[in-house]
């Protein structure tokens, strides 16, 4: 059902926590699914160099959020907005069909984080 890269990120999610002194934080909430996603980032030289969450929620939920702060970590704030749903989904090799609603939270909860750090920094 779930590839192998998934249930890795869902076994050893990576960067789990909370950015301390975060320039940004973004938390998204399902009332569907029950699934809470909160993306915190340390930003320098507009380069995001700490992404950390932290996800209530099932298997999709935990590895797109692990997924989604690898993905994010080292980038530009421009590169990062730019990430799409795809990006996430290949590179967790895929998802189970159905399943690609639930991956975008994680990304949905990046960009709230991003939007927060510009809106402070205008």
């Amino acid at each position: 059902m779930y590839s192998k890269k998934v249930m890795e990120e869902f076994s050893n999610p990576a960067n789990v926590g909370v950015v301390e002194d975060a320039d940004g934080v973004g938390e998204v909430g399902s009332t569907i699914d029950g699934d809470i996603i909160n993306i915190s980032i340390k930003v320098k030289d507009n380069i995001l160099e700490d992404v950390k969450f932290k996800t209530f929620g099932c298997v999709v939920a935990i590895s797109t959020s692990s997924a989604v702060v690898k993905l994010a970590k080292g980038k530009t704030v421009d590169e990062a907005m730019a990430l799409t749903n795809e990006d996430v989904i290949s590179y967790l090799d895929g998802l189970p069909e159905g399943k690609d609603r639930c991956s975008g939270f994680a990304l949905d909860a990046l960009k709230m984080a991003i939007n927060d750090y510009i809106h402070k920094n205008k």
